[in-house]
């Protein structure tokens, strides 16, 4: 099975940091946003992915392709313009990589893909089994964030009984960004590249009993400019996603 991993987008939200390198190359942790994405999948056995590149193409196109020389021990050898590799630290990946506009939407990136907006811990093989009992065309990832202000439990003499700092709201949830489809859900694309995946699309199979949706209680992050150094202390920290110190052992 092959993973499509979206990574061609302006990412806009997080400012400054996507002026000179794509969002999913944005670093966490010491690696790009795309590796750790990657990694989750390949600790479940995913090991061939398929990135749909946009803006700044080359630069996602240039990390892997000098992938070995970034993760491994040299020697330059300058008066023979001989490189030598050590201890070549390499992954069991499949890697494709297809330019599909800069400005397309995406929902005509992955019509391009016919011949992912955070980094999280989901459970992926629990994500495909509730896929398959569904029998549903597509599913989606389900996550919660927290409000953006805390809340008060007020009695009626104007007491404060509880207070709760930026609560998760059980009763609201959001796309998480992982998805499982079946090959159908191609004819509710279509082919033109100003189609938004998120909106007609999932609309349409929403409206057609066709979407289902994994609830994801984990780790999650969205990508935003103010999420970046959160998420890198939490990813170093109490919260890892599967598999972190086998990332770090293969490091």
């Amino acid at each position: 099975m092959k993973v499509i991993l979206l990574a061609g987008g302006l990412g806009t939200r997080l400012g400054e940091e996507t002026q000179a390198i794509p969002k999913p190359m944005v670093q966490i942790g010491g690696h790009p946003i795309l590796w750790h994405i990657m990694k989750l999948y390949s600790y479940y056995g995913f090991q061939e992915f398929v990135v749909l590149t946009g803006y700044l193409s080359h630069v996602i196109k240039s990390y892997f392709v000098n992938y070995y020389e970034q993760y491994s021990d040299i020697t330059v050898d300058m008066e023979h313009n001989k490189v030598e590799l050590h201890k070549m630290r390499t992954e069991p990946w499949k890697v494709s990589m297809l330019y599909t506009g800069e400005h397309t939407m995406t929902g005509g990136r992955i019509a391009r893909a016919r011949s992912f907006d955070g980094v999280a811990d989901v459970d992926i093989p629990a994500l495909l089994e509730f896929h398959k009992k569904g029998g549903r065309l597509c599913t989606l990832t389900a996550v919660q964030v927290a409000g953006r202000f805390g809340t008060l439990g007020i009695d009626a003499q104007g007491g404060v009984g509880q207070f709760t700092e930026k609560p998760l709201d059980d009763t609201s949830w959001i796309n998480g960004g992982f998805f499982v489809c079946e090959p159908e859900v191609f004819d509710y694309i279509g082919s033109g590249d100003d189609v938004t995946f998120e909106r007609e699309p999932l609309e349409k199979l929403a409206c057609a009993g066709q979407l289902g949706a994994y609830k994801h209680r984990g780790f999650c992050s969205a990508w935003t400019r103010n999420a970046i150094r959160p998420c890198s202390t939490a990813y170093g920290n109490a919260v890892k996603p599967p598999g972190k110190s086998d990332h770090e052992h293969k490091r």
